[in-house]
């Protein structure tokens, strides 16, 4: 107010104003949020915030929990059988649209089966247990990828819901198999639009084309990330292999290219031809080559930090850092890249608008951060 009135006498300059306004921002080098530490886990997967700030969280391990506020109390919701070898275990937690009223909570995991092993999408309710605390039960198995195969990599099995609430769309990875991202007969290396009973959603722009009925776009890899935007467009994120991490507007039908491009080259370094303009893929809006090894992805819509609104954050996993990608429209651009001295495996988005890091609890802790505006 002072400064407004001295201001508005003339008797401080703009340049003087201008000199004060960037001496409140962080100096060279220095984040622009303060991180709190406010829980730990083994080896976090994904998380949730409830509306009224708990948040469920998964661990690698099948244990679903149901953490307060503050992380100082917590208990466990649900124990899921699942394959944990490898890259697989309890992976993605989404709250139904209409969770207000149906209290319903889905979740995706990776299971041994006829053949090998899949990622499956799964959903409960989140009930009073009778003594105090909470339980997730009536738990069913909705969907699961086809076919199950051999490994333990690249499940993917992330969640997301369009904005209408009618629809469910499912990430389905390659499972280091490579060829079945572009087989049209299964969901490997897919993104897939569901009804909420896990059925193939009506309207799906392949199906009449001979591909399974769930199929919304095909020719991706290990897709980690998936969230609509305020105006309604769909983004994912994926690993490359060698090179080539990507950030993907994904619209119905598109073919985007792996194994058949992309910006990185294989581990053995055998050469991938690279997205160029008429090959027939969908090239990324923005890709990284070092990778960041994305890790969870989360379109941040607060007022805490009014300057990202309308941005991508992404989880770098073997980068140990948080990725900020500018968002414009249908364009993408890369942002901040902080380093966090730690794998970050999820990114959410609080009530209050601070932004929630889960560490990988591989090399990290496994600690859950609030980052908050300085």
């Amino acid at each position: 107010m002072i400064r407004r009135t001295l201001a508005a006498t003339g008797l401080i300059s703009a340049t003087l104003l201008a000199a004060a306004a960037c001496s409140a921002q962080p100096a060279a080098g220095e984040k622009p949020f303060s991180g709190t530490v406010v829980a730990d886990f083994e080896s976090p997967w994904a998380m949730t915030v409830l509306p009224d700030g708990r948040m469920l969280v998964t661990e690698k391990a099948g244990g679903m929990l149901l953490v307060s506020a503050d992380g100082k109390q917590r208990q466990t919701v649900a124990t899921i059988t699942v394959d944990s070898a490898g890259q697989g275990g309890l992976m993605d937690v989404v709250l139904a649209p209409d969770f207000a009223t149906s209290q319903r909570v889905y979740f995706s995991y990776s299971s041994a089966g006829a053949g090998g092993k899949g990622v499956v999408l799964a959903r409960g309710r989140l009930r009073p247990d009778g003594g105090g605390g909470e339980r997730l039960g009536e738990i069913e198995v909705v969907f699961s990828a086809r076919p199950f195969v051999e490994g333990n990599g690249h499940y993917s099995g992330r969640i997301a819901f369009s904005p209408d609430g009618k629809y469910l769309f499912f990430t389905n990875g390659d499972r280091q198999k490579f060829t079945p991202a572009q087989d049209p007969k299964v969901t490997l290396g897919k993104v897939l639009r569901l009804t909420l009973d896990g059925k193939p959603a009506p309207g799906n722009p392949l199906a009449g084309k001979g591909f399974a009925p769930e199929i919304w776009s095909y020719g991706h890899r290990n897709l980690l990330g998936i969230a609509f935007d305020a105006q309604g467009n769909l983004w994912e994120q994926e690993m490359g292999p060698k090179g080539g991490d990507e950030v993907n507007l994904i619209t119905p039908g598109q073919n985007y290219g792996w194994p058949n491009a992309s910006n990185g080259s294989h581990y053995d370094g055998r050469d991938i031809p690279d997205h160029k303009p008429g090959d027939g893929y969908a090239a990324p809006k923005v890709s990284w080559n070092p990778v960041i090894s994305p890790g969870g992805l989360m379109i941040y819509s607060g007022s805490m930090f009014p300057q990202w609104k309308g941005d991508a954050f992404i989880g770098g996993l073997s980068s140990k850092s948080l990725v900020r990608v500018d968002l414009n429209g249908t364009k993408a651009a890369k942002g901040d890249q902080w380093d966090m001295s730690a794998r970050i495996r999820e990114v959410e988005q609080g009530p209050d608008g601070a932004i929630w890091v889960l560490e990988d609890g591989g090399e990290s802790q496994g600690r859950l951060i609030k980052l908050t505006a300085r």
